[in-house]
């Protein structure tokens, strides 16, 4: 009896206990949503009662738009006796007069995507469909994680912190990645069927889906739209009006429906943090383990020598392509590495911020933290630029008038500090600087230079040798306010030394871009004796940063030294962040799903300075209906609060976040968060 012949009436896909058993049940109960390597049930309805199975039930399952058997992207496979985890199979329970339950099991290295079921073998019909996802809980696939608090982390929770910042005041940015609001997992896939690959041979490129390598490199450039239609474009250039500023972002779905609403379009507009959070939710959506990655102190190696390269000419300017970002974002993916040699799977980095190509196209990754780590630059894929940009040396040089060029200092701990990520579980700063690198100035970073008699008395009083400079900060920085900072030099030389000394404070942006001046001192003639240090104090005023300082409040000092006689130059920097004033939220209301709560929030204006078009935004994942709620408060005087009042319903149980955000024409970027605890 041929299998077709069978007269289903109805396919039920048990799609509760089956999304359930397969942790996606936060997807909802509408469609069958599996991970691989996990058998799932079926139930058939059939239309005549007592009608006999055939002796040989035939399956067929098919992905792609051009399904095929040679490539593996069509299985059929006949109904057994037992479930062969090495395959697609599937088992039959005792029917009933008018049903047919089937388990069926997938191999845990099936391509993910959207699947259809068929029954029979020549002239099969089209049960359902489903939706295979990577699988975390499966030892046999790629991406399995051992600790169950660690699945939760990096594939079930739906919001977290991203850091910016500058060590050690580090800011957190609440994010929510949504990768279980309605809608997003469609995007996801979709996603990977817009990639050129896709476009150029539909069926290998659903193949290949079954290697959590190969989507997290095609997420890594689709996630970015320098090359495809990918999701976002980058802006660094400080005109956003085209677009959204990037820092007005605060979660992944709404730049992902935007990107699907509208055909494809890339999103305006996104730099490195956004470009990182909307990876993960793609990825943990998709199956893959994922956190996100806060480099402090990052290179940018254009030439790839592993050295940044500062060349300064006689007037001190920087005239170097390198650069060293004050931090920078990307993510860490987890999943085997069968394609590289053993001992690299765990943590694999990638970056779809568009810095440089990779096999021609903007992409970088994903290369496994561990090969970073060892120096093992060989290994697959973009190790040495992911390399350099946590432990490239630093190079300063000066190209004199007459051409030469002399180097004048070299720094081996200024890139990688303060790795940071979310820690798991909690809602705190997790340093991971040790998974990326060893310690600075240890047995396998670095040799211990030898060193003179006078270098061991300064050792033994646990001082250096050579000139020294470090830049001391007020304990308050408060945007609005003047504050003082100096220059402190000491002289750890054998004799005594005469500079000259310029210390500057310039606006910074995230991404290294200088801006204008806002504070200068100088010591035309700074005279220091052997074993004793001086103090050059400079007031930094609102009034100069004020009218040009960026929404992450960054300014950069520098001290530039001369020796009068050696002509020798000695230099450091340091960045700073400004305080930013705090924000008090306040939940009124019973914490019950569809009962109205309101949200009480007030921001002192720290500034001198009316600040005008201000308006708050608050969003939360069962809190606020998957959209973003803006009250618009107009005029803020100086000295004066920002309040409002924002009611809002939440829709499901349990603990959620609510996101702030305050914005203005002088101030913004101001987020905060409160934990909400709902119940029924």
């Amino acid at each position: 009896m041929e299998a077709a012949a069978l007269d289903v009436e109805r396919c039920d896909l048990q799609c509760k206990a089956n999304n359930t058993e397969h942790h996606t049940e936060l997807n909802g109960e509408e469609r069958l949503i599996v991970r691989r390597g996990r058998p799932f049930s079926v139930l058939l309805h059939l239309r005549q009662a007592s009608q006999k199975p055939p002796e040989n039930l035939t399956l067929t399952v098919q992905t792609g738009p051009i399904p095929s058997r040679d490539t593996g992207t069509r299985t059929t496979f006949n109904v057994g006796s037992a479930i062969d985890k090495s395959c697609w199979s599937a088992t039959m329970a005792a029917p009933t007069a008018q049903t047919l339950s089937l388990t069926i099991s997938s191999p845990a290295d099936a391509p993910i995507g959207t699947y259809k079921l068929l029954v029979g073998q020549y002239n099969a019909t089209t049960l359902c469909e489903f939706v295979m996802l990577f699988n975390p809980w499966c030892r046999r696939d790629a991406v399995f994680m051992e600790k169950d608090e660690e699945r939760q982390e990096y594939v079930l929770s739906q919001d977290g912190i991203i850091y910016r910042g500058t060590p050690p005041r580090f800011q957190e940015l609440p994010w929510a990645f949504g990768q279980f609001e309605t809608g997003i997992l469609d995007i996801c896939l979709r996603i990977l069927d817009e990639n050129p690959k896709f476009i150029h041979d539909a069926d290998q490129d659903c193949l290949n889906r079954r290697d959590p390598v190969y989507v997290t490199r095609v997420l890594s450039a689709m996630i970015n739209s320098s090359d495809d239609k990918g999701v976002l474009t980058g802006n660094w250039s400080g005109d956003y009006s085209l677009g959204v500023k990037p820092t007005f972002w605060t979660g992944s779905g709404d730049i992902l429906r935007k990107w699907h609403d509208t055909n494809c379009r890339p999103v305006l507009y996104g730099q490195c943090w956004v470009f990182a959070a909307v990876a993960c939710t793609v990825s943990r959506s998709l199956g893959i383990p994922c956190r996100v990655v806060t480099n402090f102190g990052s290179a940018h190696d254009t030439d790839g020598n592993l050295l940044i390269e500062h060349i300064y000419d006689d007037n001190s300017e920087d005239i170097g392509d390198d650069s060293i970002w004050n931090f920078h974002v990307w993510i860490d993916s987890w999943m085997t590495r069968p394609d590289v040699k053993e001992g690299f799977g765990g943590w694999q980095a990638s970056d779809p911020t568009p810095q440089e190509r990779s096999d021609g196209i903007f992409c970088c990754g994903p290369v496994p933290v561990t090969a970073i780590k060892e120096g093992e630059l060989t290994i697959k894929y973009d190790a040495p630029f992911v390399y350099a940009e946590v432990n490239a040396d630093v190079v300063t040089l000066v190209r004199l008038k007459n051409g030469k060029t002399v180097k004048i200092s070299e720094d081996t701990t200024e890139c990688g500090r303060n790795i940071s990520t979310k820690a798991v579980g909690k809602d705190e700063r997790n340093d991971i600087t040790n998974v990326y690198k060893y310690p600075e100035g240890s047995k396998e970073e670095r040799s211990v230079y030898e060193k003179a008699k006078h270098h061991n008395k300064l050792l033994q009083k646990g001082e250096e040798p050579g000139v020294h400079i470090k830049i001391k900060i007020a304990k308050s920085t408060m945007i609005g306010t003047d504050f003082e900072v100096s220059a402190i030099v000491r002289n750890n030389s054998p004799a005594p030394k005469t500079f000259l000394l310029m210390f500057y404070a310039r606006v910074l942006n995230y991404n290294g871009r200088i801006g204008d001046t806002c504070g200068f001192a100088d010591a035309p003639e700074l005279k220091i004796e052997p074993a004793q240090e001086t103090t050059t104090p400079m007031k930094v005023e609102y009034a100069l940063y004020g009218p040009t300082i960026t929404d992450e409040r960054l300014i950069k000092l520098k001290v530039l030294l001369i020796d009068s006689e050696t002509r020798q130059f000695h230099k450091t920097d340091k960045t700073i962040v400004l305080d930013s004033p705090k924000m008090l939220i306040n939940i009124v209301g019973i914490p019950k799903v569809n009962q109205k709560l309101t949200a009480d929030i007030t921001l002192l204006n720290p500034l001198p300075v009316p600040l005008q078009e201000c308006f708050f935004t608050i969003k939360g994942i069962h809190l606020t209906d998957e959209k973003s709620i803006i009250q618009k408060i107009g005029t803020v005087a100086p000295k004066d609060y920002a309040a409002t009042k924002i009611e809002f319903v939440p829709t499901s149980p349990g603990r959620n976040k609510l996101v702030v955000a305050f914005n203005s024409d002088k101030l913004g970027s101001i987020t905060a968060y409160e934990s909400i605890v709902i119940s029924n």
